[in-house]
């Protein structure tokens, strides 16, 4: 009995040692999570839900800790400053960062740099040399598309009303040197009015249809981002100027998109929102396990023209709603 009893507490001895020891082994499970922050623009709209979906997607796949913040609107750098700067001093590694306004972001970003913080933008530009890659729409070629969407669907002269966001952000801005370049060289466009609103649709809706009564000539409008796109739409319906107004609209909206179907809206500016998502995550983790030299310094994603008569196609489908 004396040796069983020995034996047994042998046996407990060797298991509790075996578990310690597998406890002290290091392992990539075992270890603490490198942790990457995205800091958008803002959380509400259509295009960020994308975008988010697609960095989640690479967080799961790369196993990093992931957080997401933004601000209320798309005008609010001071509050996205601030969340840079929470997201360093809750340890964040990486930043994935879309700037609300070029220059006000840029010494945010900055100093996260220079607290060792590797800097990956998304979106929309900021001026900083410290930024590793920036993975986006080339917006000035996005803003051609969509002149040239509008002119390839209209014959004859155009009187053209262009509805933009904040002057400070750089992708609408290029956007619409875009456009405005594409119509200066046909030749056979002129842009009547041009308004900066703030990106939400009642104001879109508000200011465009002020735009609207005050030049009803207009029979062409572009509206460069998603919730002035949605503003925008409402206002040309409002106004029962469905037939009137070729209508070319920015990013993936269940209204935009049924006012492809209903008229409002003639063409969609549609970028590839889950990729940026995505890439931003996994050039960040690359940034953190020392792959940072694989990275190019620019990475255009795809941006495409949806129109009536390519929206039921496979590929338009998955341009629309890309991971439905």
């Amino acid at each position: 009995m004396r040796r069983r009893a020995d034996l047994a507490a042998l046996g407990a001895a060797l298991a509790a040692a075996l578990v310690l020891a597998l406890a002290g082994c290091s392992s990539p499970a075992a270890s603490p999570r490198r942790k990457v922050a995205v800091v958008a623009k803002s959380t509400s709209t259509e295009f960020w839900k994308a975008v988010f979906t697609g960095a989640e997607a690479a967080a799961t796949e790369y196993n990093l800790e992931l957080t997401i913040t933004g601000p209320e609107t798309e005008e609010d750098y001071e509050t996205q400053n601030a969340m840079v700067a929470q997201a360093v001093a809750d340890g964040a590694q990486a930043l994935v960062f879309s700037a609300i306004d070029y220059e006000a972001n840029a010494e945010a970003i900055n100093a996260a740099a220079r607290e060792g913080v590797y800097i990956v933008g998304i979106d929309s530009a900021v001026n900083s040399s410290l930024v590793r890659t920036y993975i986006g729409t080339n917006n000035y070629a996005a803003g051609c598309m969509a002149a040239q969407a509008a002119l390839d669907g209209c014959e004859g002269a155009l009187r053209v009303g262009l509805v933009n966001y904040d002057r400070n952000s750089a992708n609408g801005q290029a956007r619409e040197q875009g456009a405005r370049d594409t119509f200066a060289q046909s030749g056979r466009a002129e842009i009547v009015a041009g308004i900066n609103t703030l990106s939400s649709a009642e104001e879109s809706c508000a200011d465009t249809a002020a735009m609207l009564a005050m030049h009803p000539e207009i029979d062409v409008l572009l509206a460069f981002n998603e919730p002035i796109s949605v503003g925008a739409a409402r206002a040309v319906k409002q106004a029962g100027k469905e037939d009137d107004i070729f209508f070319v609209a920015f990013d993936s909206n269940v209204e935009t998109v049924d006012g492809l179907q209903t008229g409002e809206v003639d063409a969609l500016i549609v970028q590839n929102t889950y990729a940026m998502g995505y890439l931003g995550v996994e050039s960040a983790y690359k940034l953190l396990t020392g792959h940072g030299d694989t990275l190019e310094q620019t990475v255009d994603t795809t941006t495409r023209i949806i129109n009536r008569e390519n929206m039921f196609t496979m590929d338009g489908q998955k341009a629309l709603f890309p991971f439905e």
